[in-house]
């Protein structure tokens, strides 16, 4: 190992990459971190892929900010990686580097007529309603009845936001556009389809219960969706998540009809595989094909289909990686190929001091706190690699012995790169809450990039 303490450049200052951050402090005594992130605000997933009327998730921000602010982690945030920093900058900084960017584009959905107007992908929608600066400020709201294609927890946030009365959100930190935008929306309608039985929705419990406490929306579950093979009750068996999300539903579907009165509805859809979006010029409705289980919690078509009419679909499907400049990427997988974090070439060898977490490692499963065990792997084989002589810098002629990071930031600011601090964060997070304070709110979240980025400056 060198004899300077060891630098590290963390790329990503979501959960991902302040976890990694926060166990390498104390896994390697005396490390630099610097964590570069591409927006001017910090905590990514959680600021801008929960949806804002789950605030309980959200305070995970309050675990990570504390990280942040002990003062030992350096933050540098509205830097790109791939346009204001690449690899060969880092290779001159670092011993070492870990890409946790994440995955925050819509897997693809090989589907006739996905790309009609009216169709579009969940993550789109998501970083809509959660104020994302690098997304447009409107949304189409025009369709009554809309289509969510998918059985996860984002499925059930696309189909709770869109149902909501916009009133029901105004005491959490959404933005004042999203609120004018939902306000407009004549929705009666959503239509959540799965393709196997409730058994196998990926929903968690309690976000499945609290769609049952969404005011004047009523949740519509069909008794002849419902089938349970061998698979399906071994994982009620065995699974007390499980057993509760198919017990809520249960509940549902045994209600009476005349007890729902509600002006808008959430239909929950099982053993339904969507087959086509139909539509000439833009969405016009839904076909699916009919599934039954076969024993083994797997689903095959019947061969009778059925279109249900909707001006909308959402394909919440999943998220996908992007790739980054200069590191191998698995476009089939979306992720960046390594071996427990170790980030491998096209010939399956680990490039020296190059390192990966989060979804952008394993693909987007898991809640948010899993990514906590998989940057300690990360963190330890990078420990290792470091103590064993291996790092970014090595074999790289001329590599600057930069400790403290101060050339790189000045070679950013020579270059107009705007950079963020920690400090700049506090300024832009008392700002937001002053918004939300004039208005009895916790916080109003500051959307466009160049304002956030003035507030961090103490330009606003």
């Amino acid at each position: 190992m060198s004899s300077h303490p060891a630098h590290v450049a963390i790329v990503g200052a979501g959960p991902a990459g302040i976890y990694a951050a926060d166990i390498l402090s104390r896994s390697v005594p005396g490390a630099r971190i610097d964590l570069f992130e591409r927006l001017p605000a910090p905590f990514g997933l959680v600021r801008y892929g929960v949806a804002p009327d789950h605030p309980r998730i959200k305070q995970i921000i309050v675990a990570l900010h504390k990280v942040l602010a002990r003062g030992d982690i350096r933050l540098i945030g509205n830097v790109d990686y791939g346009v204001d920093l690449k690899l060969e900058h880092l290779r001159e900084h670092y011993d070492a580097v870990i890409f946790a960017t994440g995955a925050i584009r819509d897997a693809p959905l090989a589907l006739p007529g996905a790309d009609l107007p009216g169709s579009y992908g969940a993550a789109d929608f998501v970083s809509w309603y959660d104020g994302h600066p690098d997304f447009p400020r409107t949304w189409p709201l025009e369709a009554e009845q809309i289509a969510v294609l998918g059985a996860g927890n984002v499925a059930l946030d696309v189909a709770r936001i869109l149902a909501k009365h916009p009133k029901d959100l105004l005491p959490t930190e959404v933005p004042a556009n999203v609120v004018a935008g939902l306000e407009a929306s004549p929705v009666t309608d959503v239509h959540v389809f799965g393709r196997r039985g409730p058994a196998q929705a990926k929903f968690t419990p309690l976000e499945l219960r609290e769609l049952g406490h969404v005011p004047d929306v009523d949740i519509v579950v069909y008794p002849e969706d419902f089938a349970f093979d061998e698979g399906s009750e071994e994982a009620m068996r065995t699974s007390n998540q499980t057993k509760q999300v198919v017990k809520t539903l249960t509940d549902w579907a045994l209600r009476d009809p005349s007890e729902l009165t509600a002006s808008r509805r959430i239909h929950l859809h099982f053993l339904h595989r969507p087959v086509e979006i139909l539509g000439t010029d833009r969405v016009t409705g839904l076909r699916t094909e009919r599934t039954e289980l076969v024993g083994d919690g797997t689903a095959r078509g019947t061969g009778r289909f059925a279109d249900t009419p909707v001006q909308a679909v959402y394909r919440a499907v999943g998220y996908f990686g992007s790739p980054l400049v200069d590191i191998p990427f698995d476009d089939v997988a979306g992720v960046i190929p390594n071996e427990g974090g170790r980030v491998l070439d096209l010939d399956g060898r680990h490039i020296p001091g190059v390192y990966t977490t989060g979804w952008i490692k394993r693909g987007p499963v898991g809640l948010i706190g899993h990514t906590k065990s998989d940057a300690s792997e990360t963190i330890r084989h990078l420990a290792a690699d470091l103590e064993g002589g291996s790092g970014l810098r090595d074999g790289v002629p001329g590599a600057a012995e930069d400790a403290d990071g101060e050339a790189l930031l000045s070679n950013l600011a020579d270059a107009g790169v705007r950079y963020t601090t920690w400090q700049g964060w506090e300024l832009l997070d008392a700002y937001e809450r002053s918004l939300g304070a004039a208005e009895g709110r916790e916080r109003i979240k500051v959307v466009p990039r160049e304002e956030m980025t003035a507030v961090s400056f103490g330009e606003a």
